[in-house]
């Protein structure tokens, strides 16, 4: 159910400042400051998810379009950094630790299956039992395959889960594809293999084949971006800058204003986008906003906790948020917008770790200890 909003503009500032505070607030030195580890991979995963939580909102729940904006806005730029972060990872792993076709099939696949049938299950009960809500059996059996051909935001189970049937194509085509000694040779043939898929006639809509269309290079980019991170690009960047000025306060002051540069960078690429300029516009303005924000990222030495939190729970928020929010609400028909906004997110983060270690002891029985 779509949500009426009274003094839009007034509620997301509100929003804005709360949540503004609560990003600084939760501000901490880098354990690894200038390298894309897991701390840096986890606050851009919430900084994604967040994106993608605020479009939907902003743009399918409210009736009112200018709730959240300009948060608002920046959806499919949130879904370039989960691919390019999906390729980055599987590269890493696949250069430090490589595994048999069977190990990573095994180990990756339940990772991202398991909770979807969690949710998915939850989702059907809540759908039969409170709406009254079925669905033809074709298409529950296709969803627990991870088969998602249809994303319509208002009728689908769960129109988010285009995603997963698009990443399941790369965990799908990775092992295969990959070869330790040639990550830049195995990127491009992930680039080939999803450019040529994209031009065939897939058994999907229209518009979810442009999804895969406008998304299908940041994988591949994720994979050379996993052999360039092997240079420690930040680091180095970092030396030179302490060469350039020989005192570590002037090199933090010019660092910092560089990453002030990026991150205004980011604001004007986000709100002028490209969005209704063709595949190719979109796609190159998204790339583009994407990495300056990654670079910023890379650049800085301190991290928000709070976003930490968010990316290391961001599939579980994923799988969850949109039918819970839509067909389910029971926050927004209480509380104003902006702080039913901020009741939701800290309620997906809650129901996010519960999942998290529900699928864990599934899983890997004794792991979780509580």
């Amino acid at each position: 159910m779509r949500i009426n909003i009274a003094d839009p503009v007034f509620q997301t500032t509100l929003f804005i400042i709360f949540f503004a505070l609560s990003v600084v607030l939760t501000l901490k030195k880098d354990t690894k400051p200038y390298e894309m580890d897991h701390e840096h991979t986890d606050e851009l995963k919430g900084v994604a998810i967040l994106m993608v939580v605020f479009s939907h909102v902003g743009y399918f729940l409210a009736n009112d379009a200018r709730f959240l904006f300009p948060l608002s806005i920046a959806a499919g730029v949130g879904v370039n950094i989960f691919l390019f972060l999906s390729g980055f990872g599987l590269t890493s792993s696949g250069l430090n630790a490589p595994k048999t076709w069977k190990e990573f099939y095994v180990k990756r696949l339940r990772i991202i299956f398991v909770p979807m049938w969690v949710v998915l299950a939850a989702v059907l009960a809540l759908d039969y039992f409170l709406l009254g809500k079925t669905y033809e059996l074709s298409v529950i059996i296709k969803s627990f395959l991870g088969y998602f051909p249809v994303a319509d935001i208002y009728t689908s189970i769960n129109s988010a889960l285009w995603y997963f049937t698009f990443i399941l194509f790369y965990y799908l085509m990775f092992p295969i594809v990959f070869r330790r000694d040639r990550p830049l040779f195995s990127a491009f043939i992930v680039l080939l293999l999803g450019y040529v898929l994209t031009r065939l006639s897939l058994p999907v809509t229209k518009d979810l084949l442009k999804l895969y269309q406008l998304h299908i290079l940041l994988f591949p980019l994720g994979m050379v971006f996993a052999w360039l991170n092997t240079k420690e690009p930040g680091v180095r960047f970092q030396e030179v800058l302490l060469k350039f000025f020989h005192k570590p306060m002037l090199a933090g002051v010019t660092r910092y204003l560089i990453v002030a540069g990026l991150l205004f960078a980011f604001g004007y690429t986000a709100v002028h986008s490209g969005v209704g300029k063709g595949v190719m516009a979109e796609q190159l303005s998204s790339i583009v906003t994407m990495l300056v924000l990654i670079a910023a990222f890379l650049l800085k030495n301190v991290h928000s906790e709070l976003l930490v939190i968010f990316g290391k729970y961001s599939y579980e928020i994923y799988l969850l948020h949109w039918p819970i929010m839509y067909r389910h609400d029971f926050i927004y028909k209480y509380l104003p917008a902006s702080f039913g906004t901020l009741f939701y997110l800290v309620f997906f983060v809650l129901v996010g770790i519960v999942l998290n270690k529900f699928v864990r002891k599934v899983l890997e029985p004794g792991a979780v200890k509580k």
